[in-house]
């Protein structure tokens, strides 16, 4: 047998190796691109309470350093301590997407960094984190996250629901009426010794969804 044929029969092997690990690497990096690109934060709470339907179906919004779960209604009042009506904008909407944490000892597996659009002229991004005392999840630069939980964030594989060190405690609290804080419940306790006893507390599922990609804009 002519050795050109020889040579090419030994390498076939390899040549089909090398395929195979080329065409799982881009199916990866496919499945992988949804982490780069922007999605709002879907509010599920199928609690049995009357109170689930002012935030079921609503989305995730930045306000005052912390992360609130919106109304139903965006026109919606929120009534402060004072008891007196005070309309206020219930913030910007979250624009979220995963990004490497400086420093973080987390493999990639486990989750990344979380980052999300703070305003939109000009934009700006800051960090997604929980605070390491109230547990309360909370957006800041980086200078503000020292010390705190500042992940792995991740996501399930097939519904794409946020979950945080590999799984899924996302509550809301009352802290006004009608006016809903999103917590991560760290010790799976309730939030034990974080929230009054007199705060309402329930727990909610959140799911990615994509921002609508307009023609002009660049794919990750």
């Amino acid at each position: 047998m002519p050795l050109g044929i020889i040579t090419s029969i030994a390498a076939c092997p390899a040549i089909i190796g090398t395929t195979q690990a080329v065409e799982q690497g881009q199916k990866q990096n496919s499945r992988e691109k949804h982490r780069s690109r922007k999605a709002n934060l879907l509010v599920t709470c199928n609690d049995p309470s009357r109170k689930a339907r002012e935030i079921h179906g609503g989305t995730v919004v930045l306000r005052n350093n912390k992360l609130y779960c919106t109304v139903v209604n965006p026109k919606s009042k929120f009534m402060p301590e004072d008891g007196k009506d005070n309309p206020r904008d219930q913030g910007h909407q979250l624009a979220g997407y995963f990004f490497p944490y400086p420093e973080s000892t987390w493999h990639k597996r486990r989750g990344e960094g979380y980052v999300s659009t703070i305003m939109d002229d000009p934009p700006q991004l800051n960090w997604i984190y929980v605070d390491k005392d109230t547990f309360e999840v909370k957006y800041g630069l980086k200078k503000d996250t020292i010390g705190q939980h500042v992940g792995p964030w991740n996501v399930t594989p097939i519904d794409r629901r946020l979950n945080f060190d590999g799984w899924e405690g996302f509550t809301v609290v009352e802290e006004h009426p009608g006016e809903w804080a999103l917590y991560f419940d760290m010790n799976d306790d309730g939030l034990e010794g974080k929230v009054g006893l007199d705060k309402r507390i329930m727990e909610v599922e959140l799911s990615r969804k994509e921002i609508r990609m307009m023609k002009g804009d660049c794919i990750l």
